[in-house]
Protein backbone atom coordinates (compact mmCIF):
# COMPACT_ATOMS: atom_id res chain seq x y z
CA UNK A 1 0.00 0.00 0.00
CA UNK A 2 1.29 3.51 -0.66
CA UNK A 3 1.35 6.07 1.98
CA UNK A 4 0.40 8.64 -0.66
CA UNK A 5 -2.82 6.92 -1.94
CA UNK A 6 -3.91 6.85 1.59
CA UNK A 7 -7.16 9.22 3.11
CA UNK A 8 -4.87 11.85 4.72
CA UNK A 9 -7.66 11.34 7.75
CA UNK A 10 -6.20 8.08 7.83
CA UNK A 11 -2.67 8.84 7.91
CA UNK A 12 -3.50 11.49 10.93
CA UNK A 13 -5.71 8.50 12.87
CA UNK A 14 -2.17 6.67 12.80
CA UNK A 15 -0.14 9.55 13.46
CA UNK A 16 -1.92 10.32 16.49
CA UNK A 17 -0.99 6.81 17.73
CA UNK A 18 2.57 6.74 16.96
CA UNK A 19 3.41 10.31 18.31
CA UNK A 20 1.05 9.45 21.42
CA UNK A 21 3.94 6.58 21.75
CA UNK A 22 6.59 8.85 21.57
CA UNK A 23 5.36 11.25 24.07
CA UNK A 24 4.56 8.82 26.78
CA UNK A 25 8.23 6.98 26.53
CA UNK A 26 9.43 10.58 26.57
CA UNK A 27 7.74 11.55 30.01
CA UNK A 28 8.21 8.04 31.35
CA UNK A 29 11.83 7.40 30.48
CA UNK A 30 13.56 10.89 29.80
CA UNK A 31 11.35 12.63 32.33
CA UNK A 32 10.63 9.92 34.55
CA UNK A 33 7.24 10.88 35.70
CA UNK A 34 5.82 7.32 36.89
CA UNK A 35 2.67 8.34 37.78
CA UNK A 36 -0.42 8.13 35.77
CA UNK A 37 -2.40 10.93 36.54
CA UNK A 38 0.57 13.41 36.54
CA UNK A 39 1.43 11.54 32.76
CA UNK A 40 -2.21 12.44 31.51
CA UNK A 41 -1.67 16.15 32.89
CA UNK A 42 1.86 16.52 30.93
CA UNK A 43 0.74 14.64 27.90
CA UNK A 44 -1.91 17.20 27.07
CA UNK A 45 1.50 19.67 26.98
CA UNK A 46 2.19 17.59 24.07
CA UNK A 47 -0.49 15.71 22.61
CA UNK A 48 -3.66 18.46 22.19
CA UNK A 49 -4.65 20.34 18.93
CA UNK A 50 -3.24 23.53 20.39
CA UNK A 51 0.42 22.46 21.12
CA UNK A 52 0.23 20.87 17.36
CA UNK A 53 -0.99 24.16 15.82
CA UNK A 54 1.16 25.86 17.74
CA UNK A 55 4.22 23.69 16.28
CA UNK A 56 3.43 23.44 12.95
CA UNK A 57 3.55 27.09 12.83
CA UNK A 58 7.13 26.85 14.53
CA UNK A 59 7.91 24.07 11.94
CA UNK A 60 6.80 26.65 8.86
CA UNK A 61 8.59 29.67 10.09
CA UNK A 62 11.68 27.87 10.79
CA UNK A 63 11.83 26.22 7.51
CA UNK A 64 12.13 22.85 9.75
CA UNK A 65 10.08 20.63 7.15
CA UNK A 66 10.97 19.26 3.93
CA UNK A 67 9.05 20.88 0.91
CA UNK A 68 7.41 17.02 0.54
CA UNK A 69 6.55 17.41 4.36
CA UNK A 70 4.80 20.47 4.03
CA UNK A 71 2.66 19.12 0.90
CA UNK A 72 1.91 15.66 3.17
CA UNK A 73 1.19 18.20 6.43
CA UNK A 74 -1.34 20.41 4.04
CA UNK A 75 -2.68 17.36 2.62
CA UNK A 76 -3.60 16.60 5.94
CA UNK A 77 -4.76 20.29 7.18
CA UNK A 78 -7.19 20.92 4.26
CA UNK A 79 -9.23 17.28 4.27
CA UNK A 80 -12.61 17.62 6.06
CA UNK A 81 -13.47 15.16 8.38
CA UNK A 82 -17.52 14.34 8.68
CA UNK A 83 -17.41 15.59 12.22
CA UNK A 84 -15.97 18.71 14.07
CA UNK A 85 -14.47 18.41 17.51
CA UNK A 86 -16.81 20.77 19.77
CA UNK A 87 -14.09 21.48 22.13
CA UNK A 88 -11.96 23.06 19.13
CA UNK A 89 -10.84 25.31 17.35
CA UNK A 90 -11.62 24.45 13.73
CA UNK A 91 -8.44 25.83 12.61
CA UNK A 92 -5.95 24.57 15.48
CA UNK A 93 -8.24 21.25 14.75
CA UNK A 94 -7.40 20.90 10.79
CA UNK A 95 -3.50 22.01 11.63
CA UNK A 96 -3.32 19.37 13.86
CA UNK A 97 -4.70 16.89 11.70
CA UNK A 98 -1.75 17.87 9.21
CA UNK A 99 0.91 17.24 11.96
CA UNK A 100 -0.47 14.00 12.60
CA UNK A 101 -0.95 13.11 9.20
CA UNK A 102 3.32 13.96 8.47
CA UNK A 103 3.59 11.65 11.51
CA UNK A 104 1.93 8.61 9.94
CA UNK A 105 2.74 9.08 6.36
CA UNK A 106 6.79 9.14 8.11
CA UNK A 107 5.67 6.12 10.04
CA UNK A 108 4.59 4.33 7.22
CA UNK A 109 7.24 5.25 4.92
CA UNK A 110 9.66 3.73 7.68
CA UNK A 111 11.25 7.30 8.08
CA UNK A 112 12.10 6.66 11.51
CA UNK A 113 14.60 8.71 11.95
CA UNK A 114 12.62 12.04 10.94
CA UNK A 115 9.90 11.22 13.50
CA UNK A 116 12.79 11.20 15.67
CA UNK A 117 13.77 14.56 14.60
CA UNK A 118 10.76 16.16 14.52
CA UNK A 119 9.90 14.74 18.08
CA UNK A 120 13.51 16.52 19.25
CA UNK A 121 12.14 19.99 17.79
CA UNK A 122 8.55 19.40 19.14
CA UNK A 123 10.21 18.68 22.68
CA UNK A 124 12.56 22.04 22.32
CA UNK A 125 9.71 24.09 21.74
CA UNK A 126 7.20 22.72 24.27
CA UNK A 127 10.03 23.69 26.46
CA UNK A 128 10.15 27.21 24.97
CA UNK A 129 6.25 27.48 25.23
CA UNK A 130 6.20 26.85 28.69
Amino acid sequence: MKPELINPLTLAYLGDAVFEVYVREYLIVEKNILKPDSLAKEAINYVSAKAHASFMHAALDNNWLTDEEIAIYKRGRNAKPKHQNKNVNVLEHNQSSGFECLIGYLYLTNNHERIKEIFEYFKAFVGESR
